[in-house]
C-alpha cells in the first residue's frame, strides 16, 4: 500500500511544471517555468502562468523547446539492459501584466 501511495506522489509531483522566481529586464518579478518531460507539455507551463498572474494575464518573455532523450536501466536491481526515450526540454520565463 505504501509502495502505491509512494508512486502516485512521485507522478502528480512530476506532472506539475516547476517555477523558479527571478526578475525581468525592465524590473519586473519574473517566473521561469519548466515544463520538460514525458508528463508535462506546454499545457502545465500555461496553468502555471494562469495561476501565479491570475486575472491580470501575462507576458511571455522567453519560450524555448530542445529535443532530448532520456534514459532509463532495468527496474529489478538484476537487469543491466537500459531503454531510452524521447522528451522535450520545455521552458517559458513569464512576467504578469500588472508587475505582480
Amino acid at each position: 500500500m505504501r509502495s502505491g501511495f509512494a508512486v502516485l506522489l512521485v507522478i502528480t509531483l512530476a506532472a506539475c511544471a516547476t517555477v523558479h522566481e527571478s526578475y525581468a529586464p525592465d524590473g519586473r518579478k519574473a517566473y521561469t517555468l519548466n515544463c520538460s518531460g514525458l508528463a508535462r507539455g506546454w499545457d502545465k507551463c500555461f496553468a502555471a502562468a494562469g495561476d501565479i498572474c491570475k486575472t491580470a494575464g501575462y507576458d511571455i518573455l522567453d519560450r524555448s523547446d530542445e529535443p532530448a532523450s532520456m534514459a532509463s536501466a532495468g527496474g529489478n536491481g538484476k537487469s543491466f539492459g537500459a531503454s531510452s526515450a524521447s522528451t522535450n526540454e520545455r521552458s517559458m520565463v513569464i512576467a504578469c501584466k500588472n508587475g505582480q
